[in-house]
C-alpha cells in the first residue's frame, strides 16, 4: 500500500555495528508519519484538531540485523478493526531484499480526548 527507502545511520548502531532494536520501532514509526504526510496531513495538524492517533500495540519480530549504511525499504499496509486501524509493517535489507523485521502496529484514534472510531481519516484513506 505504501513504501519508502532510507538509509541507517552510524548513531542507530551499538558497538558491534548492529542497529539497536529499539530503533527499529522509530523506523516503523517514521514510516507511518510519512504515510500519514502522503495523505495530505501532519501530525502537527492533527494536534491543532485534537485528533491524536495513539499506538495501542505493537507486535514486532526480528528476522535479520540491519547494520550502519545499509538502505531500508519500509513498506505498510492498513485496514480497520472495528474502531483500530491496524498496519502490517515490514522492513527489508535494500541489497538483498531480505526482511529484517515485520510487525503489526494496533492504532487508535482519540478526538477531543475521547476515543472515536477513526471516522477522521475514512475520506483520506480512499485513495489507497
Amino acid at each position: 500500500m505504501f513504501e519508502i527507502k532510507f538509509k541507517v545511520r552510524d548513531y542507530e548502531c551499538d558497538a558491534q555495528g548492529v542497529v539497536n532494536n529499539a530503533n527499529y520501532l522509530h523506523y516503523l514509526e517514521y514510516t507511518r508519519h510519512e504515510f500519514l504526510e502522503s495523505l495530505g496531513v501532519t501530525f502537527q495538524q492533527l494536534y491543532k484538531e485534537r485528533v491524536a492517533p495513539m499506538v495501542a500495540r505493537i507486535d514486532i519480530r526480528y528476522k535479520i540485523s540491519l547494520t550502519g549504511g545499509d538502505r531500508i525499504i519500509s513498506r505498510l499496509n492498513l485496514k480497520r478493526v472495528g474502531a483500530k486501524y491496524v498496519f502490517s509493517q515490514e522492513l527489508f535489507r535494500e541489497s538483498d531484499n531480505k526482511c529484517c523485521c515485520q510487525a503489526t502496529v494496533e492504532v487508535i484514534i482519540m478526538q477531543d480526548g475521547k476515543l472515536t472510531r477513526g471516522d477522521y481519516f475514512d475520506d483520506m484513506l480512499k485513495k489507497y
